[in-house]
């Protein structure tokens, strides 16, 4: 039997607009490396979620890069900066995996996902705590349209 909200989901991911897929992949990221925070000794767990992110993070800047990138140049270069930020935090966690470090790098997802559905105060959140599950559609995108986010 399959699960209708994962049925749902799936539909609105593969209909739904780039920006909104685009903030689901940095929230559910968010999401997961909050539940690694929870087991800090699995080292492994912290490990693959801080890959999967860095991994995200390499499509947006890739996407940010290519010439016929449309974002404005002041969003791309601040995209770009963060994303540099992020893959110098993304070594360091791969070189020391600390649960408690992650915090930075799930606000950043939590706060960039909100800002894609045109909420852009309501990324910052405690560890732990779940993102707000119920955001209105966005309306624009700071990531190119048809950035492929799947991880």
């Amino acid at each position: 039997m399959s699960n209708p909200y994962a049925a749902s989901q799936q539909t609105a991911l593969n209909t739904g607009a780039p920006q909104n897929v685009e903030a689901y992949a940095l929230i559910e990221l968010a999401r997961r490396m909050a539940v690694a925070q929870t087991e800090p000794s699995d080292r492994e767990a912290v490990l693959h979620v801080v890959r999967t992110n860095w991994k995200l993070w390499t499509i947006i800047q890739a996407s940010l890069v290519d010439p016929d990138c449309t974002v404005p140049t002041a969003i791309r270069e601040n995209l770009l900066s963060l994303s540099n930020f992020v893959d110098r935090r993304s070594a360091e966690l791969l070189s020391k995996p600390d649960a408690a470090a992650l915090t930075t790098l799930i606000n950043i997802n939590r706060q960039i996902g909100a800002g894609l559905l045109g909420n852009p105060g309501e990324g910052v959140t405690q560890p732990g705590q779940e993102p707000n599950s119920h955001y209105p559609q966005g309306s624009s995108s700071a990531l190119p349209t048809g950035t492929d986010t799947s991880v």
